[in-house]
């Protein structure tokens, strides 16, 4: 596994967010995270980058244990977080903004490569590299979010609800992104309040109420899941 989550746990004074958690990510994988509110999805995501500190449990990634290390010595070993809301430099330019996801790098070559890479993938990128990003749509804001994620060359990718409040279209587009970055051997962690969506998209899946794991397999049974569908699929 590339990542292993631990009985892991994550509270926000005397608020539980995450109980006992035990989550993998197999190399190479889509897993997706589904839960209501306040379920304790990004929190996850959140102790996956090192953002928040765990109060019990484990992380182990790429065969280092990682808990306990800040987000940029996380970022340093692999691991890249889309933040929800998407987070990007307003004031600052396409091209500025993508090349903050590259800041800790030294391979100034292979950064340049993977700039001119990032743009082929999001050529409206490219066309706005000198633009300011706040002018941008939602969906091209998503996109520059998701592209600053790659400069710095990661092994994980962490998408915490990257269709939010996009149009349909665009979400489409947004979902052929994940299966191409992921077919050319990224491996993703999916969290999304559109569960049909992340089912389609993943290979295993987690479903966590109220900061516990409720359910866990393999994402098309979980698709077919009774409590699933009626909870969160609307059927």
């Amino acid at each position: 596994m590339l990542l292993e989550m631990k009985d892991i746990s994550v509270s926000y004074g005397k608020v539980s967010a995450v109980r006992n958690l035990t989550l993998s990510v197999p190399e190479g994988g889509i897993v997706t995270i589904i839960g209501g509110n306040g379920a304790g999805k990004t929190t996850t995501l959140r102790a996956m980058s090192g953002m928040v500190p765990l109060t019990g449990g484990e992380i182990h990634f790429d065969g280092t244990r990682v808990d306990g290390l800040t987000s940029d010595k996380v970022v340093a070993k692999g691991i890249a977080h889309v933040p929800e809301g998407r987070r990007i430099f307003p004031d600052m330019t396409v091209e500025e903004n993508l090349n903050t996801g590259a800041f800790l790098r030294r391979d100034k070559e292979a950064v340049e490569a993977d700039l001119e890479e990032v743009y082929g993938r999001f050529p409206r990128l490219k066309e706005r590299r000198r633009q300011m990003a706040k002018t941008m749509s939602g969906g091209e804001q998503q996109m520059l979010a998701i592209g600053r994620a790659l400069m710095s060359a990661p092994k994980l990718l962490l998408m915490d609800e990257p269709s939010m409040g996009l149009a349909p279209v665009i979400v489409e587009e947004i979902a052929q992104i994940v299966e191409e970055i992921n077919a050319q051997g990224l491996s993703i962690v999916l969290v999304e309040q559109n569960a049909e969506l992340a089912l389609n998209l993943a290979d295993h899946a987690y479903v966590l109420e109220t900061g516990n794991l409720a359910l866990e397999g393999p994402a098309n049974e979980l698709h077919d899941n009774d409590h699933v569908r009626a909870a969160y699929l609307g059927i």
